[in-house]
């Protein structure tokens, strides 16, 4: 089965296709999108319809998607994993900097528990190594809050192969978040790594920014023609084909699109439609 639970950290089993809440704040990652009312409908249907992976960071909104995830499903089911991201701050729309001292990244890890309402967060990613920050510090801080049971499992977002095996040494790192789909595959060496270890990729930009679900290549039109099924359907069928440890987490405003997308883990593509979109890569 393509969306077969993954363990994460080995021990907490996660159905490979969740939601990410880029698309319940405004554009830009910044402010609101629509109403508060409709972006906690939205996150109470996608559990409905069997997420058991929730995407997330401080700096949506900012603080924002972190709020709503808590209005709208705590206190969270025994199957929900929030992951949420630390050590970026924001000024202003697509602007992110790096903050990765051991003071911020407390201090940002202590304030999500608080706006998630939480003791503990399951899955807590570092959004950027800061590289006015020795690596090993950050990383420190993050053991230790996880010493202290204040994270259940680390996660690093945009890191290279040798970064990772670096991590390695000196934490258990449970998921690795690249930029990664059917047109965009520069960290294949670090994909192979994380099915090395057995840890989880969550592939940001799934859809290619929505390009892929909106129209996406030739090949994948005929394929998706072939299932009855959208673009963005099929690349997100690819990913759950390629890789077991490849565990999308799409985000939307809307419910139709929400639907969708969760529809695609059933969507079965043959070996020679799989040959067909595996040679799609830059």
């Amino acid at each position: 089965m393509t969306n077969a639970a993954f363990p994460l950290g080995g021990d907490l089993p996660l159905g490979r296709l969740g939601f990410g809440t880029g698309g319940v704040v405004g554009p830009g990652y910044w402010g609101p999108r629509g109403s508060r009312a409709e972006a906690v409908a939205l996150l109470r249907s996608a559990v409905e319809q069997g997420v058991t992976l929730i995407d997330t960071a401080d700096n949506y909104g900012p603080g924002l998607a972190e709020e709503l995830i808590a209005e709208a499903l705590h206190p969270y089911g025994e199957r929900l994993v929030v992951a949420t991201k630390g050590g970026v701050v924001r000024t202003g729309p697509n602007e992110w900097h790096a903050a990765g001292r051991p003071e911020d990244l407390r201090r940002m890890c202590e304030a999500s528990l608080r706006r998630l309402r939480v003791e503990r967060i399951g899955l807590y990613q570092l959004h950027r190594f800061d590289p006015a920050v020795p690596e090993a510090e950050q990383l420190g801080e993050l053991a230790q809050l996880r010493e202290e049971g204040k994270i259940r499992h680390i996660g690093l977002d945009t890191v290279s192969a040798a970064q990772l095996l670096r991590a390695l040494e000196s934490v258990p790192v449970a998921s690795v978040q690249n930029p990664y789909n059917l047109l965009e595959r520069s960290s294949a060496e670090v994909l192979a790594l994380c099915e090395a270890r057995g840890i989880a990729f969550l592939p940001y930009y799934p859809l290619g920014s929505g390009a892929l679900a909106r129209e996406g290549a030739a090949a994948v039109a005929a394929v998706a023609a072939a299932h009855g099924a959208s673009p963005g359907q099929v690349a997100l069928a690819w990913l759950l084909h390629h890789s077991p440890v490849l565990c999308p987490t799409p985000g939307t405003g809307s419910p139709a699109h929400l639907a969708q997308n969760l529809a695609a883990a059933s969507l079965r593509l043959t070996g020679p439609e799989l040959a067909l979109l595996d040679a799609l890569a830059h």
